[in-house]
């Protein structure tokens, strides 16, 4: 998002830095470095001018995000949630950590 609060840039030492550019669990996701490409999905991103919440509370702002989109259309094997929650993206793919429906998805008799 260039807000330059990723270790090194101009803000991270007086804004502090992004909880996305630091977040090496999500590493590799989405193609990014940390959480960069999954911000979505880490609590306590910068986001319009605000400190956003976890992902059930900001996963509807995020969707109205250029980022995201771009993101969404970049990937073939999109990733929405950190959780492996099923969803589609705009594209009508599966989204959930390359899983299908079928197998992310359980019942209770199972």
């Amino acid at each position: 998002m260039r807000c330059e609060r990723q270790p090194g840039g101009k803000l991270h030492n007086t804004d502090g830095g992004c909880p996305a550019a630091i977040d090496g669990l999500n590493d590799g996701i989405n193609s990014g470095n940390n959480g960069g490409r999954f911000c979505w999905a880490v609590s306590g991103t910068f986001c319009s001018g605000e400190v956003q919440g976890d992902y059930a509370k900001k996963i509807q702002g995020c969707m109205d995000c250029g980022f995201f989109w771009l993101v969404v259309d970049e990937e073939d094997d999109f990733t929405l949630s950190a959780n492996s929650l099923c969803d589609t993206n705009r594209k009508g793919k599966i989204a959930s950590n390359g899983k299908t429906l079928a197998s992310s998805v359980t019942s209770s008799d199972q």
